[in-house]
């Protein structure tokens, strides 16, 4: 196999000829062995860093600080590299220690190789196009990743508020396909009052939708960037004015309303954004996982439980009891949910421990918004999908459940009074007679007009105040 030879200042190393990462990558893969994600695994990232790069070339070469001609090689490198030419030469692990150091070096000498072939020399011929000198000039690893980890979880979260918002949609079908279906709120899992499965299904759709403008809050934090901070946020080795015409540059390039951070050296620092996100993931988490909680309940059974809808039948549900059903898709969902929710202690853990001028535990935070944000759009396409779009009411029975229940006492209150609609649900509960029977024929308490009138469909659903 054809070698080149790289050095840093530790020393050389043979690097294979047909690769366009360099020397600093070559250590990362042989240093931290962690995950097994590498970072061609995250193609938004990668594409996030080629929009970094192409601005800081674009920056320099308006502020005269790179040569206009090598400026010209990095844009049109980060160009192919923004167009997933170069993602199989994206091999750092996404866990990694040096704050990021890798990527941004990965992202380095990609980009520096692919200029050089492009400008007519060998890879590895840096002193034509270097990768710090050149590709990184104006930049620390400090403002380029975090930089590029804000603009590619801004554009992750495209994809994940549309399934979230398609997954509330499809509840929101569902309420209305149920609107008519009568059936028993229940509180504590015990009888409460009478409701329309419509309502509750719409209600579940009005929970998810909430998350949708709690994830553009985050975003706008999330805007907020600090290139042209370099090292500590005090801008060293980038020129007078620089700052502003990258983050301009970068808005311009990606579409996104980018701002420049107030305190650059506070921005450098401060997690608080990625935490704000994570808490709004893990709500959102929380949130589906109860609702997939619902779907279980409701569906259990088929003989011995509530057995008020019906999931759609995947897959046998044992390997010895034949004829059984589980409820996978909530149940794998439900798991997702828990994974999220441990991934939200890992970043306040992350952002916690940073110390002074930067927190080095960054990379750690990528890792878990990535798969948390990953795991969830997978988990809200897979709801819809294979189980929400496909759920059945049984009308007939979570009907006959209410008029059968002892619940259904509660609305005789404004006429006959707690007192004795509670002695009627005793009753009731110790005899087995129905509410109907003890309130209409044995004790006449009111007419059968009257009890009619009140426990129609559309008054147990949305009740009228009646008194007398």
């Amino acid at each position: 196999m054809a070698t080149r030879l790289e050095h840093d200042f530790l020393g050389e190393r043979a690097i294979p000829q047909d690769v366009y990462y360099g020397i600093q990558t070559l250590r990362s893969l042989e240093n931290f062995h962690i995950t097994g994600i590498p970072l061609k695994s995250e193609p938004l990232f990668v594409q996030a860093l080629g929009y970094v790069k192409k601005a800081a070339a674009m920056a320099n070469k308006e502020l005269g600080v790179l040569d206009a001609g090598i400026a010209d090689a990095i844009i049109r490198a980060s160009d192919r590299v923004i167009a997933g030419e170069f993602n199989d030469q994206f091999l750092s692990d996404l866990i990694q220690g040096g704050a990021g150091t890798s990527v941004n070096m990965n992202a380095n000498e990609v980009i520096a190789n692919v200029a050089l072939e492009m400008m007519g020399h060998q890879k590895g011929e840096y002193k034509y196009c270097h990768p710090n000198n050149h590709v990184n000039c104006s930049q620390s690893t400090n403002d380029a990743y975090p930089t590029a980890f804000r603009i590619a979880i801004i554009n992750k979260l495209t994809a994940y508020t549309q399934a979230l918002g398609d997954l509330a949609d499809a509840f929101a079908a569902k309420g209305v396909a149920f609107h008519g279906v009568l059936k028993m709120g229940r509180t504590q899992l015990q009888d409460a009052v009478p409701m329309s499965m419509g309502d509750e299904f719409h209600a579940f759709a009005t929970n998810l939708r909430e998350e949708l403008s709690r994830i553009e809050d985050s975003k706008r934090l999330i805007s907020e960037i600090n290139m042209g901070a370099t090292a500590i946020g005090t801008g060293v080795n980038a020129p007078a004015g620089y700052a502003d015409i990258v983050t301009r540059h970068l808005a311009t390039i990606t579409g996104l309303d980018l701002k420049l951070a107030t305190d650059l050296i506070e921005a450098t620092y401060d997690a608080g954004a990625y935490v704000q996100l994570s808490g709004v993931l893990k709500r959102t988490a929380v949130k589906v996982s109860k609702i997939c909680n619902d779907l279980r309940l409701l569906s259990s059974g088929p003989r011995a439980g509530l057995n008020e809808i019906n999931l759609p039948p995947l897959q046998p549900g044992s390997s010895i009891m034949p004829g059984k059903v589980n409820p996978v898709i909530p149940e794998v969902v439900n798991q997702t949910a828990f994974y999220v929710i441990g991934a939200d202690l890992t970043v306040t853990l992350a952002a916690e421990a940073g110390q002074l001028q930067l927190n080095v535990m960054e990379p750690v935070i990528a890792f878990s918004l990535f798969t948390a944000i990953t795991y969830m759009t997978n988990a809200c396409v897979t709801l819809r999908e294979k189980c929400v779009e496909g759920i059945t009411a049984n009308a007939d029975h979570t009907r006959n459940m209410v008029m059968n229940s002892i619940g259904i006492v509660t609305q005789l209150n404004p006429i006959i009074g707690y007192e004795k609609s509670a002695s009627i649900a005793r009753e009731a509960l110790q005899t087995g007679k129905s509410v109907h029977d003890l309130v209409v024929k044995e004790q006449q308490l009111i007419t059968q007009e009257k009890w009619d009138e009140i426990f129609t469909f559309e008054n147990m659903s949305k009740p009228v105040f009646i008194n007398r």
